[in-house]
């Protein structure tokens, strides 16, 4: 459920951030990200509730911290998928470069939301097929470059020296290093999704083990694959235009390699923009549910939420107009503040298992330790021209939907007030007991 093709194009941008200690930063949001997958599955195997984070999120502060997850992660996602349906379109043109990217975007669209309607099996098919296809590409990368660097495939002669390879390691110190967190993390989103899953799988409490072990698995895969990359190039040539696999094997007499990782990058991301809308979808449908959006986007016909779907189709043809029509860079500034807004949201998650599970010392530490560097990844998104205008969107963001939150509780507030709660049992201080039983008397006198 990851968003690796965040990864194969972010991946490159830390990188040309932070050097080589990029590394450093993809290791910390690996153990995070596994910080974050292990408390969300323990609240989802001790209780699976519809709505995943956003439920849990309410069961532990309320209305409002469910109402406020929720719209934050909904908005998150929808911005995100613009830019998906973008690099789609941009990958494609690989191919067919006079073609007009908006038949390219309107295309994929209109595949994605197939895979919706047609429903949950579908998706989770989709899902699991995609996902093997781009783990084996990683791995498929690794077998190459190893065989490059040993000299057995023919081309550059490859930087086999750690010393030239990784030097210097923190090229604009300590602040540049810490910019590139943000962009490590973007590797790793997506894994809210496993909770928004939970109700579908056979054995929800089998979840936790089995999400970890793949988890690690990827983590591992992602560092190898990097680290290789860096010593068949020298780091100083990635960029976020081009995936650092591709740039890596250029070198080499590998015609077919080029067209082969332009497919896994379409792959990546249309399973990634998949993933989306059955966030944005499901989350508008448990909104709904719990009377906080309106109550027809939670019916269903044919077992389809379609009224929720239909926003969903709406949100994106919107965002597919201004990921076109708006100038490349604002764009990014705005899909920066979506995933910024996705990290709140984790740090959501690791504030609501402080309250719900009962950790030990050790789930305790680690849990305020994720807090800590989810927080350092946010802030050093100040020290980055790319991701600062980004950072204070996100801040404008979560700001508005902040306000709606409080305008919607004390709406709601003064509601019950005026209307008075259904099955509310008024609780009489010592004070008053003697009048309460003087009015009975006096009832029984008359």
């Amino acid at each position: 459920m990851h968003d690796r093709h965040r990864f194969f194009l972010g991946s490159g941008l830390a990188i040309r951030i932070g050097g080589p200690s990029a590394l450093i930063s993809f290791i910390l949001a690996a153990l995070v990200t596994l910080i974050v997958f292990d408390v969300l599955a323990k609240m989802t195997s001790e209780d699976p509730l519809e709505g995943s984070f956003r439920s849990y999120a309410k069961k532990a502060f309320g209305r409002w911290a469910g109402f406020s997850s929720g719209y934050v992660y909904w908005s998150a996602e929808l911005l995100i998928m613009g830019s998906q349906l973008t690099a789609l379109s941009l990958f494609s043109r690989h191919w067919f470069p006079q073609m007009p990217m908006w038949i390219f975007a309107s295309g994929y669209a209109v595949l994605g939301l197939t895979v919706i309607v047609i429903g949950t099996r579908a998706f989770e098919r989709v899902e699991n097929l995609f996902a093997v296809i781009k783990i084996a590409a990683i791995l498929m990368f690794i077998a190459i470059a190893a065989l490059a660097l040993a000299g057995i495939i023919p081309g550059h002669a490859g930087r086999l020296r750690l010393q030239d390879a990784f030097s210097p390691f923190v090229p604009d110190g300590f602040r540049g290093w810490w910019s590139s967190l943000l962009f490590a993390f973007y590797a790793f989103g997506g894994i809210e999704i496993m909770g928004l899953m939970a109700l579908r799988l056979s054995k929800p409490e089998e979840a936790p083990k089995a999400g970890r072990m793949m988890l690690l698995l990827i983590a591992v895969i992602y560092v190898v694959s990097l680290f290789l990359a860096m010593l068949l190039v020298p780091w100083e040539t990635f960029h976020s235009k081009k995936s650092p696999f591709m740039m890596a094997l250029g070198p080499y007499r590998l015609p077919w390699v080029p067209d082969l990782f332009n497919a896994v990058l379409i792959i990546a991301g249309f399973s990634t923009m998949v993933a989306s809308l059955f966030a944005v979808t499901q989350i508008l449908v448990t909104l709904s549910n719990d009377g906080d959006a309106p109550a027809f986007f939670s019916r269903k016909w044919k077992n389809r939420p379609l009224a929720a779907i239909g926003l969903t189709t709406a949100g994106l043809a919107a965002s597919i107009v201004l990921a076109l029509l708006m100038p490349g860079q604002v764009y990014e500034y705005f899909t920066t503040a979506a995933g910024l807004m996705l990290i709140y949201n984790w740090c959501f998650i690791l504030v609501t298992a402080g309250k719900l599970l009962k950790l030990s010392a050790w789930g305790t530490w680690k849990r305020y330790a994720g807090i800590a560097v989810l927080l350092a990844a946010v802030s050093g998104a100040l020290f980055h021209g790319t991701s600062r205008p980004g950072f204070y969107i996100s801040l404008l963001f979560a700001l508005v939907i902040g306000l709606v939150t409080l305008l919607v509780h004390y709406r709601r507030k003064g509601r019950e007030v005026g209307q008075g709660q259904p099955g509310a049992v008024h609780r009489y201080s010592p004070e008053e007991e003697p009048e309460r039983f003087k009015s009975k008397i006096g009832a029984k006198t008359d």
